[in-house]
């Protein structure tokens, strides 16, 4: 690929995230000029306050958009209308949209998001569908039931190709400031297929101590987030997402990080070697 010189600045969004991070520091160190877009930064951007899109859009070549919570969150199809609205009247001319692997909900607010911009033929769009991070188990939810040994999630025995934030994080930044992106859709894994018995072995051996898998129901899940402060609705929802993602549909690799990045993926044993070995 070769690099877009017109690309100049980008806007991050939720750039504190786990994906936001990752991407504005890669593009900080090829000397892009990054608005790190957030609730309390400097760059003001919330996704609850249309108010703050324009303004942190104005003069951006391109915008990273990586939707909170989800891009399968009631709400989303609505905001994806309106943000492609918002960025078609600011002139950005490329965006990145971060979604999710095999879910519909998120198909459809990807579908509102084309319709609004980038289907116009001024702009263009790649979307990132990403696969489960494995950083859930080092940075997210799950982390604290890592440090106790005990993960507890309505997973099952469905297998799923766990994807290491940093080569979507690496893929993302290649779509923003690289050409051969636009109108793409990029489906982003790992290498390799593992339950969450054989995350949790993976997990326990570079850690060098027990972690066990402990399959729990959706109502069983949700009951459990809410003990943690997530209101009914929200807990209930996000449950049902996780069972309906976990059904078996997405137990598939894809060669994307090797097609875009000219390496491999990252396997999900040296992501655990890298964060718990000893």
């Amino acid at each position: 690929m070769t690099t877009n010189k017109n690309v100049n600045t980008v806007l991050v969004t939720a750039a504190t995230g786990k994906t936001g991070r990752r991407v504005a520091d890669r593009l900080a160190a090829r000397g892009v000029d990054v608005r790190a877009g957030s609730r309390k930064g400097e760059v003001r951007f919330d996704w609850a306050d249309e108010g703050s899109w324009g303004p942190a859009l104005a003069g951006a070549d391109a915008a990273y958009v990586a939707y909170y919570p989800d891009l399968a969150a009631p709400g989303a199809v609505g905001a994806m209308g309106a943000f492609g609205r918002t960025a078609k009247e600011q002139g950005v001319r490329h965006l990145v949209l971060l979604s999710g692997r095999g879910e519909p909900e998120a198909a459809a607010a990807e579908e509102a998001l084309r319709e609004a911009w980038g289907s116009s033929g001024e702009g263009e769009l790649t979307i990132v569908r990403g696969a489960f991070f494995a950083q859930n188990f080092s940075e997210g939810a799950m982390a604290e039931g890592v440090a106790a040994g005990e993960i507890a999630f309505p997973g099952g025995r469905t297998a799923e190709p766990w994807v290491d934030a940093d080569d979507l994080a690496d893929v993302i930044v290649a779509a923003l400031t690289e050409d051969g992106h636009a109108g793409q859709v990029h489906e982003v894994t790992g290498p390799r297929l593992l339950t969450f018995a054989e995350v949790a072995a993976e997990i326990g051996r570079a850690a060098g101590r027990e972690v066990r898998y402990v399959p729990v129901t959706v109502a069983e899940y949700s009951a459990a987030l809410q003990q943690y402060g997530l209101p009914a609705p929200e807990a209930d929802w996000l449950a049902e997402l996780f069972g309906t993602l976990l059904d078996g549909h997405n137990a598939s690799t894809t060669d994307t990080v090797r097609r875009v990045l000219g390496r491999e993926a990252r396997d999900f044993r040296g992501f655990a070697e890298g964060v718990w070995g000893r």
